[in-house]
């Protein structure tokens, strides 16, 4: 099976069908999870497992699992995959280059009559952006545990839409449990979402973890004035304090954490939002990341003493309110070593690096042995409609997937066989 590679042109293809499903004008593309535009992509991807033959199970959060059966029915799965789902002007291949690269990985085993000792499953995970529902990666964290299905269910979006009434809109509310069996291990092909691989010059990356991630909302209360007649030191202006803490916390975290700490300040809103009436309140999203947990601690102290401090400069108030976390992640070292393997058996060129981005994979890992796989993305851009990579590379990463895969779950040559017709259904499996 030395020889074996997938049919990267194939892969292309279906790369290029699954983006036109809620394009933008700009090259991107519009799907954010459980919309009109993730059913469509949903039935396109049950449809493909289903002309493979393949078994599509949906559990009760929308997660979906096309099955691959191996000799061996007792064993857990390996699963690969990532998620269709995607940013409001998000990238074409964030998500979709893992599922259907796993997609991709599955069609080339049938097509060389190579069975596998262990099943292997395709999984679309539901809402890991968490651009609609918040927080990220939900279908993977309730399928570990780390989440509360009713939670998850009962979340809206910022029209008031539950989860439950946006599932149950699409029809892709499955009669399955969410979590609750055993896996064998998990794999995930992604794009960087960074410049480093492409720095290098490197065609591979081997994701040893991810770093940790905390969100907050920030609220400064002060109070209400009227622009024209209050003079500047007699208001209690909570944006005049909000720039004096941002100030102080970007030239912290850029010198104290350098190089691996990130501080984001993503969605910002005044109260009333008046033109002319000093606003009484402001709100601000707060992203924090490190490779450490210890250091996260430290920066979520900074955030606290410099809201405190630029709040009692300016005689306001102010709450810091958790939204999520995720700690600092270090992945399974087999599945470490299969990709890395697997890179070298493939000729391309790797190294490791730690991911700087959520994905699915960091809730897998709670539960079964996980690894990912990185391919270099132009510029590291991502989540913009700017992104994008190379056939070369989706074909080089679903390489890599192939082998890393096969030595998870076992192969040996068989006869090749015929598709049976597709028969499936969102509510349960096929």
């Amino acid at each position: 099976m030395s020889e074996l590679r997938v049919d990267g042109g194939r892969l292309w293809r279906r790369l290029e069908e699954m983006a036109r499903i809620g394009a933008t004008a700009a090259g991107g593309v519009h799907r954010l999870a459980l919309s009109d535009e993730d059913r469509r992509a949903r039935d396109r991807f049950r449809t493909w497992a289903g002309s493979l033959g393949l078994a599509v199970s949906i559990d009760r959060l929308g997660n979906m699992f096309a099955r691959r059966a191996g000799t061996d029915a007792a064993r857990p799965p390996v699963v690969l995959g990532s998620h269709l789902d995607s940013q409001p002007t998000g990238g074409r291949f964030d998500g979709p280059l893992g599922v259907l690269a796993a997609l991709e990985v599955v069609q080339t085993l049938e097509e060389h009559g190579i069975a596998t000792t262990v099943p292997i499953e395709v999984a679309n995970w539901t809402n890991e952006e968490g651009a609609r529902f918040a927080p990220a990666m939900m279908g993977s964290g309730v399928f570990s545990g780390r989440f509360e299905l009713a939670d998850a269910l009962r979340t809206s979006d910022p029209d008031g839409v539950t989860v439950a009434e946006a599932i149950d809109r699409i029809g892709y509310r499955g009669p399955t449990p969410v979590g609750g069996r055993p896996l064998a291990a998990h794999l995930e092909l992604h794009i960087e979402q960074g410049p480093i691989l492409e720095e290098r010059g490197c065609e591979i990356g081997i994701v040893t973890g991810v770093q940790g991630t905390r969100w907050f909302d920030l609220t400064l209360i002060g109070e209400e004035a009227h622009a024209g007649p209050t003079p500047m030191p007699s208001r209690t202006d909570p944006v005049a304090a909000l720039g004096r803490a941002l100030v102080e916390l970007y030239r912290r975290v850029e010198s104290e954490f350098a190089p691996h700490g990130r501080l984001t300040f993503g969605v910002l809103a005044a109260s009333p939002a008046s033109r002319n009436t000093v606003p009484g309140q402001v709100r601000v999203s707060v992203d924090i990341r490190h490779p450490e947990d210890r250091a996260l601690d430290d920066m979520e102290d900074c955030l606290r003493e410099e809201a405190a401090s630029a709040c009692a400069e300016r005689g306001a108030e102010w709450r810091l309110d958790p939204v999520w976390r995720s700690p600092a992640v270090r992945f399974s070292d087999r599945c470490i070593e299969a990709v890395r393997a697997a890179a070298k058996h493939c000729g391309y060129t790797s190294m490791p690096l730690m991911a700087g981005a959520g994905h699915d994979s960091v809730h897998t890992n709670d539960v079964t042995p996980t690894g990912m796989i990185f391919v270099p993305c132009e510029g590291g851009v991502s989540h913009n409609e700017a992104e994008r990579i190379t056939p070369a590379q989706a074909e080089a990463g679903a390489n890599v997937l192939l082998h890393a895969a096969l030595r998870l779950a076992g192969g040996q040559r068989r006869s090749p066989v015929s598709y049976p017709p597709s028969n499936t259904s969102p509510g349960g499996s096929a």
